[in-house]
């Protein structure tokens, strides 16, 4: 199983040995929100899930800290989400993080469209106890670069989705609150009119009281086409 390390702001550092990883969709804190949302999906061939909140398991592997993203199609993209971390000790880590999904295979099954691509996790992280009072003002933005330059894709702030308290006490009624367990966020909304499928993408957790991001950036790189 891959191992991460996230340095938290006192300058330790906790490797996380990931045992299983969960990517929430649907997850915005307005239900009619998401329900619209999953109508306009719907209206594009993407399958509605069964239920809202949706949680879905993904191959531990696809957790990565990397800059770069292998890409069998031009047809990908990220978003930018939070991450619930649980730790050896339990200790419970916020840090940022990007779903990167193929959108093709999407409309055939969002857990296949989930699996197809990885989660990437930023280096750094928040002990979630530390900015557990102020959570809905911290921020999340994306940016996508084409043809080098870079462009805002989302911003919002977590207010916008499901909480990581939230997560916990549905990871704790399932027995999944244990370590080495990776929680995805979920999303918030694109901004029309700025292509997703870009060279590159950066995503940024901020928090306005301390001035303090989390971030990461990583590279699309188009694999070899196949042979037969």
């Amino acid at each position: 199983m891959p191992v991460l390390t996230f340095e938290l702001p006192d300058g330790s550092t906790r490797d996380v040995d990931v045992r299983q990883v969960l990517n929430a969709g649907y997850a915005g804190r307005s239900q009619d929100d998401v329900a619209a949302h999953v109508a306009e999906l719907a209206a594009l061939g993407v399958p509605a899930p069964s239920v809202t909140p949706a949680l879905y398991p993904v191959s531990p592997y696809l957790a990565q800290q990397t800059d770069r993203v292998a890409a069998q199609h031009a047809r990908t993209s990220g978003e930018a989400e939070w991450a619930l971390v649980v730790a050896a000790d339990g200790e419970l880590l916020l840090t940022a993080a990007c779903d990167h999904t193929d959108r093709d295979l999407e409309v055939h099954g969002v857990a296949w469209s989930k699996n197809a691509g990885p989660d990437v996790l930023a280096r750094r992280a928040w002990r979630l106890d530390d900015v557990a009072a102020r959570l809905d003002d911290l921020t999340l933005r994306a940016w996508v670069t084409h043809g080098g330059t870079e462009t805002e894709i989302q911003r919002g702030t977590l207010a916008e989705l499901l909480t990581p308290g939230y997560w916990a006490d549905v990871l704790r009624s399932r027995g999944d609150l244990v370590p080495g367990t990776v929680l995805i966020s979920g999303t918030i909304p694109m901004t029309e009119n700025v292509d997703q499928f870009a060279e590159a993408w950066r995503v940024e957790l901020g928090d306005p009281v301390t001035g303090d991001t989390i971030g990461l950036a990583y590279h699309v790189v188009p694999m070899a086409e196949p042979i037969g």
